[in-house]
């Protein structure tokens, strides 16, 4: 243990990625860019915090967007409820703390919306406070290492592996260090193919010693995925299409999609058009392949029906939360990214 954080500091120095978060002590850009990575990875992040950025240079102008221009700027990240728990955060500090992020680890923490990791982020990246940083690749690059074996999910995990990584800091550079072990974790200890051959921790590390890479860290996956099968029905009129705005606290929140209707089975989905839409004022077009679209805890089958208005005032006998846009308006509409490729496909 005694050069654990020396070897990861020298190691940092020469192999770390020059990602613009790093170059700054900037606490809402540490923030923004914690926000945005947390499960999404860096090559795909790192566009979206440069638009965020620009878009928003200050926490003020986060707070004071239009949410629908948020999720608009959002799409294609997934996972849509970290833009709007971002923006009730942004709202807080704007509002609350006169846009000044709070400098320890504790008062962070206060802060609604902003959890154990992040705080710890944010008071080691920005305030060089020293406090261990804790995400997946730590976990990783710890129990490899150390060869823990208690799960990485449960509160002892929890406990064991906060105590482990807040014991290791070192006294000085302690956010230098921090950011090294996460960077380690993420392209030198990595989780398929760890890079052992040129690995300075090799000659003390449990799992390269005894064969266990693949083994370590230990989760157990508890998330069972629901199967789910939605029947979109695109509604047109001439060039418009009809969308509505999601506004209950299932998946995608706060974006647009067509008029669902969500069925058992994927027999009841390939079936759908030949009972649903037996009226002489509609025209069915196109119907489309089944799409597969999967998420955390869920797996979602998708298949597009496209229906022709020759009103649009029909259109509200069918759903009063459907209104029509035309092509740019639609573009311009934050939506989940499946929807966003359907459309402009």
């Amino acid at each position: 243990m005694t050069n654990f954080a020396e070897i990861l500091i020298d190691w940092y120095e020469t192999h770390h990625r020059d990602l613009p978060w790093r170059a700054t002590q900037n606490p809402y850009y540490i923030w923004l860019s914690e926000v945005i990575l947390q499960q999404t990875r860096v090559k795909q992040g790192l566009p979206y915090y440069e638009r965020f950025v620009e878009t928003y240079p200050t926490v003020a102008d986060l707070a004071n967007a239009p949410e629908d221009e948020v999720f608009r700027l959002w799409q294609g990240l997934g996972y849509y409820s970290r833009a709007k728990n971002m923006l009730h955060t942004a709202n807080i500090i704007h509002q609350e703390y006169q846009n000044q992020f709070p400098k320890t680890y504790d008062e962070l923490l206060k802060l609604k919306g902003i959890g154990k990791y992040t705080a710890a982020a944010i008071a080691s990246f920005a305030f060089e406070e020293k406090v261990a940083v804790l995400d997946g690749n730590v976990y990783r690059v710890l129990a490899r290492y150390f060869g823990i074996f208690t799960d990485i999910a449960s509160p002892k995990g929890a406990k064991e592996f906060g105590k482990l990584s807040q014991d290791l800091l070192p006294d000085k550079k302690s956010h230098v260090y921090n950011q090294a072990i996460m960077e380690f974790g993420a392209i030198q200890c990595s989780p398929q193919k760890p890079d052992c051959m040129y690995c300075p921790l090799r000659e003390n590390c449990y799992a390269y010693n005894h064969s266990k890479q693949q083994e370590l860290p230990v989760k157990i996956n508890k998330l069972k995925v629901k199967e789910r099968f939605f029947a979109y029905t695109v509604f047109e009129n001439e060039e418009k299409v009809a969308m509505k705005k999601r506004l209950g606290k299932d998946i995608w929140q706060n974006l647009y999609d067509f008029h669902l209707t969500e069925l058992d089975s994927l027999e009841s989905l390939n079936d759908f058009m030949d009972t649903a839409w037996a009226k002489p004022e509609i025209t069915i077009g196109k119907i489309s392949q089944v799409y597969k679209h999967q998420l955390t805890h869920q797996k979602i089958f998708i298949k597009f029906f496209h229906v022709q208005l020759q009103k649009t005032q029909l259109l509200q006998s069918f759903s009063k939360e459907l209104q029509f846009f035309d092509r740019d308006e639609a573009h311009e509409l934050p939506k989940p990214i499946l929807i966003a490729n359907y459309l402009f496909e």
